[in-house]
């Protein structure tokens, strides 16, 4: 059993991530999957969805039970924390009517979920999997949406209960492993990134009919981002600047659009994941963004552009950086500092964004980010 607040038709990386690990577990295991009714990242149920309590489906052999959940991206505090406790009281519930299997994967964050599901489901006859994607609440410390007082001390000690209570911990990141390492030895720890299952495309020549870079950025337009900031900050006399998602920031970005029609900036709105890839196919280069450096964090983004060839620029700090420098696959610009960022973009010329560096980073994707083969050896460690 597989349970997680994200799950398509939600998109995003966490959504990805468990149903790609869902599908490549299934030949071993019956999976079944909890998650809430979709709402992400609306915060409204989803259309095909809305007036139901809950909605059990098997698709593809696997089963997947939606549970009532109270949806809102409120920035109020208690709106939220309801919205994460009425999960948790339909996870409860769920736990008392249901049998659970004797190996359960539990996403985290949300920590208050989490918690929820260490707490009641912890048995000596059961063995507990922790999927850490994000190191909360240390994470929302760094982005500002928590302080330190009560509350923080006390989401510190539901995260030290999650990891002394796990089994076993999949970490996305190397930052992730040595900040459990600092809190607790007790469990296993693996190494688990998020490399996505997809085809590589056949790469095709971009063209440029202004002599501009066509760059792009798709994904969530959150505050983490930071994408309205990058709009206002960045210099366009080299490129033109073309943006996919939906988010808290969208409304702002296309006013922003609107009030700057002098700007190259072209808005795309939210597209199916499977478009999204063929569209990406035509730009030059992509940049990759965190508003502010997040420790633990490397965006799943890294893995998904390399398998379809796409040259990244990488604006965020941390680990993801390494990576980046490691396997070549782009360029760097220094973390929040947008002079740094417009310097290194008037570097790169159209020539340097050619087949043959798209190719390398494709045959780099195939060799050090294989699905099969991290799977491979979660297996071994289930």
């Amino acid at each position: 059993m597989i349970i997680t607040s994200y799950f398509p038709p939600e998109i995003g990386a966490a959504s990805n991530r468990i149903f790609h690990m869902a599908e490549g577990l299934k030949n071993d295991y019956d999976i079944s999957i909890v998650t809430p009714l979709p709402n992400y990242p609306t915060g409204k149920i989803f259309k095909d969805y809305k007036g139901k309590f809950r909605s059990t489906t098997e698709e593809n052999g696997i089963k997947i039970n939606r549970l009532w959940i109270y949806a809102s991206v409120s920035k109020n505090k208690f709106l939220r924390l309801f919205a994460m406790l009425s999960y948790s009281f339909s996870l409860i519930w769920f736990f008392m009517w249901n049998n659970i299997p004797d190996k359960v994967i539990v996403q985290s964050p949300p920590l208050l979920v989490s918690f929820t599901c260490m707490f009641f489901l912890r048995s000596k006859k059961r063995k507990l999997i922790l999927n850490v994607s994000d190191l909360w609440p240390s994470a929302g410390l760094e982005l500002g949406a928590l302080k330190e007082g009560f509350s923080y001390k006390i989401l510190k000690k539901l995260e030290a209960y999650n990891y002394n209570n796990a089994d076993l911990i999949l970490g996305q990141s190397n930052e992730i492993l040595s900040h459990i390492k600092s809190i607790t030895t007790k469990p296993e720890l693996f190494l688990y990134r998020n490399f996505p299952q997809i085809e590589f495309p056949k790469l095709r020549e971009t063209s440029s009919q202004n002599g501009k870079i066509k760059m792009v950025y798709a994904g969530l337009l959150g505050i983490a981002q930071g994408i309205l900031k990058l709009c206002q900050e960045l210099d366009y006399r080299t490129i033109e600047f073309h943006i996919y998602g939906s988010g808290a920031e969208e409304e702002a970005i296309k006013t922003f659009i609107n009030s700057n029609k002098n700007l190259p900036i072209y808005f795309h709105g939210r597209v199916k994941r499977d478009d999204l890839h063929l569209a990406l196919l035509k730009y030059d280069l992509t940049i990759i963004p965190l508003l502010n450096r997040i420790y633990g964090s490397v965006p799943s983004k890294i893995f998904e552009y390399a398998k379809l060839g796409l040259p990244m620029l990488y604006f965020g700090g941390g680990e993801g950086e390494d990576v980046i420098k490691t396997h070549q696959l782009g360029w760097i610009a220094k973390e929040g500092d947008y002079k740094h960022l417009n310097e290194v973009l008037s570097g790169i010329h159209l020539k340097d964004l050619n087949h043959g560096l798209k190719s390398s980073i494709q045959d780099i994707a195939k060799v050090q980010f294989n699905f099969e083969k991290q799977l491979e050896k979660l297996k071994q460690t289930l």
